[in-house]
Parts: structure tokens; C-alpha cells; sequence
């Protein structure tokens, strides 16, 4: 048994009591900032509520709550904004919840991303226990909390709830649970567009999981000179795949399948009905992109907007921040495929870093676009983790206070678009 499958081997207490610390230490995280953000936004004479529930993507997402579908607004420049282009599934919990709850559709709104954050957090550290222990699962969750733009997780946006659904439906498919996974990847595909990144890493690790069946059947029928069925279940207790590939308690070929169908059912079905409630056919969620300005270009946009900067001195350093954070993703990207991080990890983070990196357009909402690529926080917690609990404890805490600053002056100015 390599390091890796002993320290992710799932220890005897169960899940949620492990993850008990993690989810203290995010929601100190979490309060710490609504706590100077409410008094930064005092300070200034707003509402720190307003900023978190009734402006930007959450004014879209409640009045998809409130009045359905078909609101859009042209803008001078001939682009159209239509709802259409922001998923469904946040604004029916919304609605639901106000319509058994006294909250306002705002209210519903941030009560919802508080209780997803949580559940993000919860899923995060089941996934980074599974491959690297729970004190990397503790570290994990703290870095994903500390995050510059973590406010983001305290709004009345998709993205908390989405990393949950991500989150556990790749725990799912570690864990063996294919029905689960792609029950849960349907509903991150109703959530935002980069659900296409979880309906990746169903499929692939899928795929894989069949290739590894074949080869053990194939391998097992030479040693012992049996042929097996192709697709029989095999033992349990038969060795473990490579380093970097999932070890799931072995599950039935049907369940895997029917995982694999039901993953991109959310997706599929709602770009589907845009398409055909704009008469535009299949394509008609593209043609509502686009009048978002909002595309896939590899990434060309991005880089000339990059390379603008460097046209004047104080702009330039941003230009620098820029490069230099792009590729700091990078280098986690590859640490954790050096590491041989579980694939379907790899193609989760690998589809996410891709979309948000190479959109046409908005790049102020990259840092948030980037949040559900958690993954890419696992070579820094297990750094963070090793035995020197102070001084982890102490930068925690600094990069805690320093995000609580930065998400109230972030509010308070021009915020996420």
C-alpha cells in the first residue's frame, strides 16, 4: 500500500464528526468577515445586507425567483442581457424558501449560499480526507475560506452552491457511490455552466474505472488461467489501482453506467429549453452568451487584456499581478498532476481552470470564477499541514483577517461583476 492510500485509507469516526474542526474554523472565517464587513459598510453609510443579497448576478438571480424567466435589458451598445443566461437552480431554492419562510426572495437568497458554503466546506474536507488525511482536509477548507475573494461565499451567488454540488459529487465517485455522483453533477449542471467540469469528471473517471475492470479481468484470467465475463464485479480485496487513480469500493457496472447517464442531464436539459424557448435550437444558450459578451476564445481576450496593461507604468504592475497569478494556477495544476492526484480531480480542476481562464469577457469575475477549482488548494494544505501548528495557525489567521479586509473594501468599491 503506497503513502498516499494510508493516509487516505477513511478513518472510523464518521464523516461529518471529522469534519467538525473545518467547519468551526470556516465559520469563524466566514462570520470575521461579515462582521468587518458590516462595519466597514457602516462606516460608510451602506447596508452591509444589500451589498451581499441585492446587487450584481443575486438582483439577476432573485427576480428569476420572483417573475420567472424573459426579463432581459438592451444596452446601447445593441448587447442584449437576457435571465436566460443564468442557471436555475439557485433561484428555485430561493423561491422555495420564501414561500415557506417569512425571508424576502434577497433573504432566501443569502441564507441559501450560507447553508451551501457550509456544505461546500463539509465536501471539500470529505475529498481532500479521502486522498490526503483529515489534517489536510482542516487545511484545505481554511484556505478555501481565506480566499481573497471569499466573501463571495457569504452573497446571494451560485458559486457556493455549486462547489458543494461539485465537491460531493466527487466525493461520490472516490467513494464509489456512481447513482450519488451523477445525481449530484445533474444538479451542479443546473447550477452554473462550468457544471460541464463535474459531468467531465464523472465521465472520465467512468471510462477509467472500465478500462481497470478490463485490464483486472484480463490480468486475473492470465494468472489464474479463468476467463471471467467482461463487466463482472470483481473482489473487493483485489489490489489497488495506480497511485492517481480513485480506489471506490467496487460497484456494479449498472450503477456506474446509470451514473454516467444522469450526469449531464442538468446541463443538457436546461441549454436544451433555452434553445427552444428562443427558437434558436440547440445553440440558442451560446447566442444568449453572446449577448453577455461572453464566449470561449482560448483565452485571447484574457491575454490582450493582460498585455493593455503594460501600456503605462502603474498599470503594469497590475499587468505583472496578473501574469504571475495565472501562473501560480498553473504550477498548483501541475504539482497536483506530479502528485498523481485522483483523475477525476484532475479533470474537474483542469475544465474549470480552462472555462474561467479562457472566457472572452468579464475578467474582473475571474478570481470568483476560479473559487469551485478547489482542488488546486490541496498542495498548499498539505503543506500547511505538516507538524508546526503555530506557525500554521498564525498565517491562517493573518490571510483570515486580511481577506475580511479585502472583501469589505472589495464590496464597498466596485465589486464582483
Amino acid at each position: 500500500m503506497t503513502d498516499l492510500e494510508t493516509r487516505g485509507a477513511p478513518p472510523h469516526a464518521p464523516l461529518l464528526r471529522r469534519a467538525a474542526p473545518a467547519l468551526v474554523g470556516y465559520a469563524a472565517v466566514r462570520a470575521l468577515g461579515l462582521v468587518v464587513l458590516a462595519v466597514w459598510s457602516a462606516a460608510r453609510g451602506r447596508s452591509a445586507f444589500t451589498l451581499l443579497t441585492a446587487r450584481w448576478d443575486s438582483l439577476w438571480y432573485t427576480r428569476v425567483a420572483e417573475l420567472g424567466y424573459g426579463y432581459e435589458v438592451r444596452l446601447p451598445n445593441g448587447d442584449v442581457h437576457s435571465n436566460l443566461a443564468f442557471f436555475p437552480l439557485l433561484p428555485w431554492l430561493e423561491r422555495l424558501l420564501h414561500a415557506v419562510t417569512p425571508l424576502s426572495y434577497a433573504g432566501a437568497g443569502f441564507v441559501v449560499s450560507l447553508v451551501a458554503s457550509l456544505a461546500a466546506a463539509a465536501g471539500i474536507f470529505a475529498v481532500a480526507d479521502r486522498v490526503y488525511g483529515p489534517r489536510v482536509g482542516v487545511c484545505a477548507v481554511l484556505l478555501w475560506a481565506v480566499l481573497p475573494v471569499g466573501i463571495v461565499q457569504s452573497m446571494a451567488y451560485s458559486e457556493s452552491l455549486f462547489t458543494a454540488l461539485a465537491a460531493w459529487s466527487l466525493y461520490a465517485v472516490l467513494t464509489g457511490r456512481w447513482v450519488s455522483a451523477g445525481t449530484l453533477a445533474a444538479l451542479a449542471g443546473l447550477t452554473r455552466p462550468v457544471g460541464a467540469a463535474v459531468v467531465a469528471a464523472v465521465w472520465v473517471a467512468g471510462v477509467v474505472s472500465f478500462a481497470r475492470d478490463r485490464d483486472t479481468v484480463v490480468s486475473f484470467g492470465r494468472e489464474r488461467g479463468v476467463k471471467h465475463a467482461p463487466g463482472a464485479d470483481h473482489d473487493e480485496h483485489a489490489p489497488a489501482p495506480a497511485l492517481g487513480a480513485s480506489v471506490p469500493p467496487c460497484a456494479p457496472v449498472w450503477r456506474r453506467a446509470l451514473g454516467m447517464l444522469l450526469a449531464p442531464l442538468g446541463a443538457a436539459g436546461y441549454v436544451l429549453w433555452v434553445g427552444h424557448r428562443t427558437g434558436r435550437g440547440p445553440l440558442g444558450y451560446l447566442d444568449v452568451q453572446a449577448g453577455w459578451r461572453n464566449g470561449f476564445d482560448g483565452g485571447y481576450a484574457f491575454a490582450r487584456f493582460v498585455a493593455d496593461k503594460f501600456t503605462s507604468f502603474p498599470s503594469a504592475l497590475a499587468g505583472l499581478g496578473l501574469i504571475a497569478g495565472v501562473a501560480l494556477l498553473i504550477w498548483l495544476y501541475v504539482t497536483g498532476v506530479r502528485a498523481r492526484q485522483p483523475v477525476e480531480l484532475l479533470v474537474y480542476t483542469g475544465v474549470v481552470l480552462a472555462l474561467a481562464l479562457c472566457a472572452s469577457s468579464y475578467f474582473g469575475s475571474k478570481p470568483r470564477l476560479l473559487m469551485p477549482a478547489f482542488p488546486l488548494l490541496l498542495p498548499l494544505a498539505r503543506a500547511l499541514a505538516r507538524p508546526r501548528t503555530h506557525r500554521s495557525a498564525l498565517l491562517t489567521a493573518g490571510l483570515a483577517l486580511s481577506a475580511a479586509v479585502y472583501g469589505a473594501f472589495w464590496l464597498n468599491g466596485s465589486g464582483p461583476p
